[in-house]
């Protein structure tokens, strides 16, 4: 399905293939594929994946503000609404079910790991324009597309099935495949047709690829609850 995720998410992720190796294949991701993530790394994540969401969303939100046509503004902001309205309501869900509540999860406390992720694709977006916001938030939106895709094709374990569902679920997939295009086309009017020879290329993928370094460190603060 990743394939559908546009033509300039690939040539990010080539950019830094180690980097993104290690982020969709860390032992976190293992764990949730196969179901030997001990619960304990899952909740920690969970905890922390819920204050992530909300800054998240502020990070789309300020995409409305530097996107430059109304098609770009109505497609941030329909990311906005499946976050706030899809993604976190399930969070939720998922949470209770696990025996934390809302307001559990709003009392929660921010890990370094959450702080530097989060504040890195917000000060993207205010210190940039809408392409080096995008590069920020790529890594996210997609790699768990990628991720989800991938555990939903090899068969996840009941464990965390619900997770991969909703990543590798038809929705979801449709979203990446709705920012990939949005990537393309922000992309595209900023460095031309043929991104790679502008001078912008380099450092795009520079914050491409510090971001996946972020997610993976988001990874390993879960896991190293177990």
């Amino acid at each position: 399905m990743t394939d559908s995720y546009g033509a300039t998410f690939p040539l990010w992720r080539a950019s830094c293939p180690k980097d993104w190796a290690a982020y969709t294949g860390h032992p976190f991701v293992t764990g949730l594929g196969d179901g030997s993530l001990p619960r304990a790394a899952f909740l920690r994540y969970m905890r922390q994946d819920y204050l992530f969401l909300v800054h998240f969303a502020r990070a789309w939100a300020l995409a409305v503000t530097k996107a430059d046509s109304i098609d770009d503004m109505r497609a941030c902001a329909a990311t906005v609404h499946a976050l706030i309205d899809d993604e976190m309501r399930l969070h939720i869900a998922t949470c209770a079910a696990l025996g934390l509540t809302e307001a559990d999860l709003a009392a929660t406390r921010e890990a370094p790991a959450t702080l530097a992720y989060t504040r890195y694709v917000l000060d993207a977006g205010h210190a940039g324009d809408m392409a080096d916001l995008l590069a920020a938030l790529a890594p996210c939106v997609l790699g768990y597309g990628e991720i989800g895709a991938r555990l939903a094709a090899s068969g996840a374990a009941p464990a965390y099935a619900d997770w991969v569902a909703t990543y590798g679920g038809t929705d979801y997939q449709r979203t990446c495949a709705e920012v990939g295009a949005l990537i393309d086309r922000v992309i595209a009017a900023r460095l031309g047709p043929d991104p790679a020879v502008s001078p912008r290329w380099p450092a795009l993928c520079a914050r491409f690829a510090a971001a996946t370094r972020l997610e993976a460190d988001f990874w390993q603060m879960g896991w190293d609850a177990r």
